[in-house]
């Protein structure tokens, strides 16, 4: 029998299951089940790939100037605290890689994002799971978790996938009140779904225990190119910059992303689509009995009575080309997560849903 074996914990996880995006024997699918943007990239992002592609036998920046300059113009921040990563989850591992080992304890919300889990696993760290309340980040759970070996707190705000946030008191609170050795790491792959909410990269200026990540697969549109940032403080950049791959990210990606963060008038034409037809999606869904808590992102968390019906639901849906994402791994099945498409695909989700309630199967 071999002896070669991997690391304590990595058996641990799970397999990753992404949103499917197909159906077999089903033509004309809507997938609404991992929360892409419905309009797809700015022309402008699609445009700078084309200009790429003449130039694929070069190797890309290593050290991304170009696009940290793009967003630190953008966001007002300061480029030299900015790393690029494929995707956020990538920045996400490097950070459970770089701060949490054997011994050491990472905590996450019940329902929180899966990848904080499998990075602590990952890395040979105990994963802490606090409770939440009522599917909301609950601050005081997360402090009385805490202790001497935590190292990493992982909280996404906007959270996926309830849809629910808190506030930036509350966020000062748990910043404030973290054990020294800890670091607080706010996941914002939904944040520009917030109009003024800059992720709280503000306390990063203000307080060395607070990271910032972001991603272009949501709002920007730019899922395919796996691209996102992290925000910190000088250390702890320099200490994510030496375990990075050197060219992590592609050209296109990297030009994909900088024309696509600077084609502003293009973000707020999508933010304020989202914006309307998740107020319209949630009230539809209510008026049909379906309740969703309110929701900051791209997405809504329609909960049903039991498990049985959501899956009934699901099942139906599909039956009708739609798909959408079942929560069970994330605790919540009775739920399921409804990507805010465009306004055809609002209208056809919620009114299938309406018929499914009806009994009309």
């Amino acid at each position: 029998m071999s002896k070669i074996e991997p690391q304590p914990g990595i058996l641990d996880i799970a397999p990753y299951v992404g949103g499917k995006s197909h159906i077999e024997g089903v033509s004309n699918v809507t997938k609404l089940s991992s929360n892409e943007n419905p309009f797809g990239p700015s022309p402008a992002a699609q445009e700078a790939v084309k200009r790429t592609l003449h130039e694929l036998h070069r190797y890309p920046a290593t050290d991304h100037a170009a696009l940290r300059a793009a967003i630190a113009d953008v966001h007002d921040l300061k480029a030299d605290r900015i790393i690029c990563g494929v995707g956020s989850d990538e920045i996400l591992h490097l950070l459970c890689q770089a701060y949490a080992g054997p011994g050491d304890e990472v905590i996450h919300t019940e329902h929180g994002f899966a990848i904080y889990r499998i990075g602590a696993l990952g890395a040979g760290a105990t994963p802490v799971e606090v409770r939440e309340r009522e599917r909301v980040t609950d601050v005081d759970a997360i402090l009385e978790a805490c202790t001497e070996r935590t190292k990493l707190v992982f909280i996404a705000n906007p959270n996926n996938p309830t849809g629910t946030m808190i506030g930036m008191a509350e966020v000062e609170r748990l910043a404030e009140g973290l054990p020294e050795q800890a670091l607080l790491v706010l996941d914002g792959a939904y944040a520009e779904y917030v109009e003024g909410y800059d992720g709280g990269a503000r306390l990063v200026h203000v307080r060395d225990n607070v990271f910032v990540t972001r991603t272009f697969s949501k709002l920007y549109g730019l899922g395919g190119m796996r691209v996102g940032w992290g925000y910190g403080t000088p250390e702890v950049i320099d200490v994510l910059g030496r375990i990075r791959g050197p060219f992590n990210l592609s050209a296109p990606a990297l030009a994909a992303a900088e024309a696509a963060i600077r084609d502003t008038a293009y973000v707020e034409k999508c933010r304020a689509e989202n914006t309307r037809l998740r107020a319209w999606l949630s009230d539809a869904l209510a008026e049909h009995g379906v309740p969703c808590d309110t929701s900051t992102a791209n997405f809504v968390l329609a909960r049903f009575g039991s498990q049985d019906e959501a899956e009934a639901c699901d099942l139906f849906l599909q039956k009708q080309g739609l798909i959408v994402r079942r929560v069970t791994s994330y605790g919540l099945p009775h739920g399921l997560r409804i990507t805010v498409g465009d306004e055809p695909s609002c209208r056809r989700v919620a009114h299938n849903i309406g018929l499914f309630k009806a009994g009309e199967r």
